[in-house]
């Protein structure tokens, strides 16, 4: 029976957050979760609309076995709150010239769709995934759950960095194998889904091949909102304090030692420990006072690369399009060119490439009697652009909207039941993305591990971070890790503790 003794208080709901309150409460803390907007899930919260039901944010599930760890840390299985379904594809990519590539299932199943680009590349595709699942032993399985807040363990992980060819880009790995150039742009995409260039984001990210394979891709059957349901009401049942529209305008220290926060209405409420689940920037920038700051001070931020902003398009149709799979990446012409300009571009481009997600191709349940739900995904420049979403958004939207009913979704305008969009601006209104960031920092090699945003905030004591823009890094196995990072650091800190007792 665990001794309830230590309390803990935990900003944001995102999936980090509401992990990280559910590994606190497994480990005897009693936690308060405050979260800003009127719902669980920050990116992942859920949009009602006309009938229809839009997952905001993430929509692809990898690794469950991450949530089911949350589950039977209470003798629970995860099982009887929600279900996942295995898709296949995982994804559908469609090229510029009309061609379709299906990714997902046996190592044969995609071996056959490689075989109508390019015969050869069956064999590097082979020596790709192989390499990934070298990559993934070291980058997931051993570092994705160990905290990286010492130069020391950073230094010593170099030579398996390097034997893991880390210092290539994703881009150029995938190239080492793959020569077909449309194979290339597909295989190398993921990173993408995470917030990193691929012609720039550390090869380690290349990992996420093997992990698919490992543990295919998934659904929740009712939306992601089904598992931030599914986890709230687990949060309950193990008394779990919750309080949504509740903002924190500031963390409270004495001397160096978090001490709690401080709400919009100025009250104060006290803790031992403050677990932050949002951008980290937003937080030292805007909740710690910069004189109590040494190394991430205003100066050193302004400076990091961050990721790029995303613009999303959420509408209903009328009509089914029984054709398109559940995930479609739909890449435009350009590769190069528009990566450069999405991330380090001032205007909008003047082309795309986009993801698109139809969850009702699955589940009939989001949308209502005859009709089809969608969202289109665009990554654009994030607010350190020259982008006035206020006058260019409604046209971005129609020219996306154009562009999938000329390919995909023929009828798309006279079909329309129900359409809305965010942009970058949204991102930092609702989620306090620093510059509407859509990941937090970009996962470049300089900006990963020990060069992060610590899990345990470095000039201070009891303050904590998890979430994309900390160690391991963006995308749901990500921020779910990062609350096992939380709980490993917990427990070491307590475990040097008693030790001098």
């Amino acid at each position: 029976m665990q001794n309830f003794n230590k309390s803990a208080i935990v900003i944001g709901s995102g999936f980090g957050g509401l992990a990280a309150s559910l590994r606190l409460r497994a480990i005897g803390y009693k936690v308060n979760l405050y979260e800003k907007l009127s719902q669980l899930g920050g990116r992942a919260r859920v949009f009602k609309k006309d009938g229809f039901t839009f997952d905001a944010g993430p929509t692809v599930i990898t690794a469950p076995f991450l949530f089911d760890e949350i589950f039977e840390l209470f003798g629970k299985q995860r099982k009887n709150y929600v279900s996942f379904v295995e898709l296949d594809p995982w994804y559908q990519f469609y090229f510029d010239d009309g061609r379709f590539f299906n990714y997902g299932g046996t190592i044969k199943d995609t071996e056959e769709e490689i075989k109508k680009f390019n015969f050869e590349d069956v064999k590097g595709y082979r020596r790709l995934v192989k390499m990934s699942e070298e990559i993934f032993n070291v980058g997931f399985t051993e570092l994705s759950h160990v905290p990286f807040d010492s130069f020391l363990f950073m230094i010593k992980q170099i030579p398996k960095l390097i034997r893991l060819k880390s210092y290539l880009t994703v881009y150029q790995l995938v190239s080492k194998y793959i020569k077909d150039p449309y194979l290339k742009k597909a295989l190398s995409i993921q990173p993408l889904l995470l917030g990193g260039n691929p012609v720039s984001t550390t090869s380690i990210y290349n990992l996420i091949h093997f992990l698919e394979r490992k543990w295919k891709v998934h659904y929740a059957l009712g939306g992601t909102g089904a598992i931030v349901k599914a986890l709230k009401k687990l949060m309950v049942e193990e008394k779990i304090k919750i309080q949504t529209n509740t903002e924190v305008k500031r963390i409270l220290f004495e001397n160096k030692k978090a001490i709690g926060i401080q709400l919009s209405n100025n009250k104060k409420i006290y803790s031992d420990i403050v677990v932050f689940n949002g951008d980290p920037s937003h937080a030292y920038l805007n909740m710690i006072p910069q004189s109590k700051i040494k190394r991430w001070k205003r100066n050193k931020i302004e400076k990091l690369e961050l990721s790029m902003g995303l613009f999303v398009i959420f509408f209903g149709t009328r009509k089914i399009y029984k054709n398109v799979e559940h995930h479609t990446i739909w890449m435009g012409k350009r590769f190069r060119g528009l990566l450069n300009e999405i991330f380090s571009g001032s205007k909008l481009p003047s082309d795309f490439s986009l993801y698109l997600h139809r969850p009702t191709a699955t589940d009939k349940t989001t949308a209502p009697e005859g009709c089809d739900s969608f969202y289109v995904l665009s990554p654009v420049p994030n607010l350190k652009s020259e982008i006035c979403w206020e006058k260019e958004g409604e046209d971005y939207k129609n020219r996306i909207l154009k562009a999938l009913e000329k390919t995909m979704l023929p009828g798309l305008t006279r079909n329309l039941k129900t359409c809305f969009f965010m942009t970058p601006n949204d991102f930092e209104k609702d989620y306090l993305a620093y510059n509407g960031s859509g990941f937090s920092i970009s996962p470049i090699f300089t900006q990963s591990a020990w060069f992060r945003f610590s899990n345990e905030a470095e000039d201070f004591k009891n303050l904590f971070f998890v979430g994309a823009g900390t160690h391991p890094g963006a995308g749901v196995p990500g921020v779910l890790s990062s609350a096992k990072v939380l709980e490993n650091v917990l427990k070491r800190n307590e475990a040097k503790q008693n030790k001098y007792f």
